[in-house]
């Protein structure tokens, strides 16, 4: 959840971030050896160096069938410069 999460936070910032915290995640089932995974990301909420982002985990049974979601959460993670501080993301094109 935190690469996929981290991914889509770090190309809306066009740049690095670093997971600042979870939020409420709860799992809803195991996810067992053969089981596809996808990871869905939504932009939650943005602030001045921070985004929030949902990330939902479904999963598939080997045989294609049945997909169900096994857990989601809400990630949180900051912007940072080039000297590992917080960075502003405002101004950054996000088209």
């Amino acid at each position: 959840m935190d690469l996929a999460g981290g991914t889509f936070v770090a190309q809306r910032a066009q740049g690095r971030v670093v997971t600042v915290s979870i939020d409420a995640m709860r799992f809803l089932r195991p996810i067992s050896v053969g089981d596809e995974v996808s990871c869905y990301c939504t932009l939650h909420e943005e602030g001045e160096t921070s985004l929030a982002v949902k990330v939902e985990i479904w999963v598939r049974e080997r045989s294609g069938r049945n997909p169900e979601k096994v857990t989601e959460g809400v990630l949180t993670s900051v912007a940072l410069d080039d000297d590992g501080k917080p960075r502003s993301l405002r101004g950054i094109n996000q088209s």
